[in-house]
């Protein structure tokens, strides 16, 4: 089994200073911790993969393709593979949960 603590991994992605720590990768999927501060930009470019968003904390718009929703704790996003997507107007420190399949590159 391998077991995490959201503690554990912000704790780590802020000691690498970086907005983005990946924190498992199998054969099918990877999942990650990314982290975007109130006010900043999201400088993401599509993806080769299909991912889902979990939004742990935080607050924001994100855009995928030509549609935008709010987000907030508990959202769950779905971005197919290769659509255009960011997270904006972000209001309150954002964390979220990324899962890729097949695992990013």
């Amino acid at each position: 089994m391998k077991a995490f603590r959201l503690a554990d991994l912000e704790a780590e992605r802020a000691a690498n200073d970086g907005a983005y720590l990946q924190f498992l990768r199998e054969r099918n999927m990877s999942v990650g911790l990314y982290a975007l501060d109130r006010g900043s930009l999201d400088p993401q470019q599509p993806h080769g993969q299909d991912e889902v968003y979990f939004v742990v904390s935080g607050r924001a718009l994100i855009t995928v393709g030509d549609e935008t929703e709010p987000v907030a704790r508990g959202s769950v996003v779905y971005v197919p593979a290769g659509v255009p997507h960011r997270f904006h107007h972000i209001s309150e420190d954002l964390r979220v949960m990324v899962v890729f399949s097949p695992p990013e590159s």
